[in-house]
């Protein structure tokens, strides 16, 4: 285990078919969970080296470099800095709220906890300056009150502790799959049959370390539920989902493994690319322009931490996904 000062360092070879590549892109995707951006910053700050038989080689610092088969680099990744979040008054959509906790309306576009790239600007800046103080401590300094989340770009229902106890109750709940949580999906093509179950181990992708993906070997069980509600225009499904289990990205994946991605999601091609052959330009180009997936969380049931009574939170869906919908309906 690294000790939580130490940095961390990777040696990267250049394999043949890699010649001529730009440095960043080459380390990026050979260094699991740091983005092409983060490793320009590396390289630029010298921690990036060209490991050549010079005992202390220098550092390479042109982020474009081309590198050559055989070369062998060096990365050296800082320990992050722990990160104190600073309350922000950031308007939030509060759906309920007492001692114990509070349940939001997250927006798309809202990152959850502060993260590399994502200092301030979160729903726990926002949290901190609502919730004045009161949230629960458990999470660690970058996240207080965080029992869940939710993919910046995927917008609906979050609760969150006020305190200790809560805390411990509802992540327990959610560790137990002993809620209810579901999300309305709007989807490519039309799922078959309209109503069933998708199942399959969730785990990181093989061939691309920043994707998940549902992998023959290890991952986590992970089983969603799916019901079509109707068919959007000629060419995508509104969809609900019902989630089983709760992994990383798994309705995008899992939709996305049958076929069917999410409409707009970024990372598991849910882009208008071919499937808009004959619909308007204006649709295209609109379409082409959507950036987050059309993903809302729509129903979350708990129960409460203290009381033990079961809470049961629903809401529409938000009106840019209802617009695009529109649009999807006229072709």
């Amino acid at each position: 285990m690294i000790a939580p000062d130490a940095q961390t360092t990777y040696t990267v070879p250049v394999p043949e078919d890699k010649g001529g590549a730009r440095l960043d892109r080459l380390l990026a995707d050979a260094v699991a969970g740091v983005s092409r951006s983060q490793i320009q910053r590396l390289i630029e700050a010298g921690h990036v080296s060209l490991i050549d038989g010079n005992p202390t080689p220098p550092p390479v610092i042109d982020v474009s470099r081309r590198v050559k088969p055989g070369e062998v680099f060096k990365v050296a990744v800082p320990p992050p800095e722990p990160a104190v979040p600073e309350a922000q008054d950031i308007p939030l959509r509060v759906v309920y709220e007492d001692d114990d906790l509070i349940v939001i309306d997250k927006p798309a576009g809202l990152v959850v906890h502060p993260a590399a790239g994502h200092a301030e600007g979160t729903l726990v800046n926002a949290l901190l300056a609502h919730c004045a103080g009161s949230l629960s401590g458990i999470g660690g300094v970058a996240r207080p009150g965080i029992v869940h989340r939710l993919d910046k770009d995927t917008s609906g229902l979050m609760v969150a502790a006020k305190n200790d106890a809560a805390h411990h109750a509802l992540a327990r709940q959610f560790h137990d799959h002993d809620l209810e949580r579901a999300y309305y999906a709007v989807v490519w093509g039309m799922p078959t049959p309209r109503r069933g179950e998708i199942v399959g181990n969730i785990g990181r992708s093989p061939v691309n370390r920043k994707k998940m993906a549902v992998v023959a070997r290890g991952g986590k069980p992970a089983l969603t539920r799916y019901q079509v509600i109707r068919p959007v225009g000629t060419y995508a499904s509104l969809v609900r989902c019902d989630l089983a289990t709760g992994r990383t990205h798994q309705i995008r994946v899992h939709m996305a493994h049958r076929g069917h991605p999410v409409v707009g999601d970024p990372l598991y091609g849910g882009g208008p690319r071919n499937r808009l052959r004959g619909a308007p330009e204006a649709v295209r180009q609109r379409l082409a322009a959507v950036e987050s997936q059309l993903l809302h969380a729509f129903l979350i049931g708990f129960r409460h931490p203290k009381t033990g009574d079961f809470m049961r939170f629903e809401n529409e869906i938000p009106l840019e996904i209802n617009e695009l919908i529109c649009e999807l309906d006229r072709v």
